[in-house]
């Protein structure tokens, strides 16, 4: 049997990752020779679609179980559905995870609503707390790559991006800008925070609010760069139907922000 196990660090005594999605690795163990493999969750530090990738990777490795200490709905729906049996509310080390499995500690079984049923037992008391501390470091700890990522992608925009380059791809007319935005968001994709950083600076240098708008919700929402694993998780005909559906929407919520603005506040674009 292959078991997947999501890890905070690469090797057995690690602790279970707690978020399919943004653990850092997952680990690859065949329970019958022990031997392992553990594998970079490819976007453990992006948290939007970084479940997606996750999944796609459990199903390219053909396991047969997983084990993690939590996986939303929908991933465990596409684990199932490709005869992966997903165990949450997983605790303590890797280690310690697969041997409880192997003994059948753990009695997850899917329900027809496509979650979990796990039977672990909650901490309490001082152990509770110690394992809150534990969490909330760890999430400081996760936060510190974005923070230094932000200082520096100031420093690059205000140093490579002129007001003069940013006037030759935004002419100023508002439907072009919109769509120009909109379309460099669906490509670039990535954190929130950043999406926020570059379009407060895109407004500094005189960008339209409804082209900036439309660039932070594509940037958020649409995701050609990551593409290729949603079709490999969703299908390709739903992946290209949720991302074109999802561009036309940033125009109209682009439209709208700045509309309602006007009507609320008296804004003038």
């Amino acid at each position: 049997m292959k078991i997947a196990v999501s890890a905070q660090q690469p090797n057995l005594q690690s602790p279970v990752g707690q978020r399919l999605g943004t653990s850092a690795y997952l680990i690859f163990l065949d329970t019958q020779t022990m031997a392992f493999e553990a594998v970079p969750n490819p976007a453990a530090a992006d948290q939007r679609a970084s479940g997606l990738q996750a999944v796609v990777l459990a199903i390219d490795r053909h396991v047969d179980v997983l084990l993690t200490g939590y996986c939303s709905p929908m991933a465990i729906r596409y684990l199932s559905e490709s005869g992966i049996n997903v165990v949450t509310g997983v605790t303590g080390t890797v280690a310690d995870a697969v041997a409880e499995y192997r003994q059948q500690r753990f009695a997850a079984p899917i329900d027809n609503a496509g979650t979990t049923i796990s039977v672990n037992k909650p901490a309490n008391g001082a152990a509770a707390l110690a394992k809150a501390f534990k969490k909330s470091a760890r999430q400081i700890a996760s936060l510190l790559p974005i923070l230094v990522a932000v200082v520096l992608l100031v420093g690059l925009f205000n140093t490579f991006l002129s007001k003069a380059l940013l006037s030759s791809i935004f002419s100023g007319n508002t439907l072009l800008d919109t769509l120009c935005a909109t379309g460099l968001g669906s490509i670039f994709t990535g954190n929130p925070i950043n999406s926020y950083l570059i379009g407060g600076e895109l407004l500094k240098y005189g960008v339209s609010l409804t082209a900036v708008t439309g660039f932070i919700t594509a940037w958020v929402t649409v995701g050609l760069v990551q593409l290729p694993a949603e079709i490999g998780a969703l299908g390709k005909k739903f992946a290209l139907a949720r991302n074109a559906v999802f561009f036309v929407l940033c125009l109209l919520i682009a439209v709208l922000t700045v509309v309602f603005l006007k009507l609320l506040t008296g804004y003038v674009a």
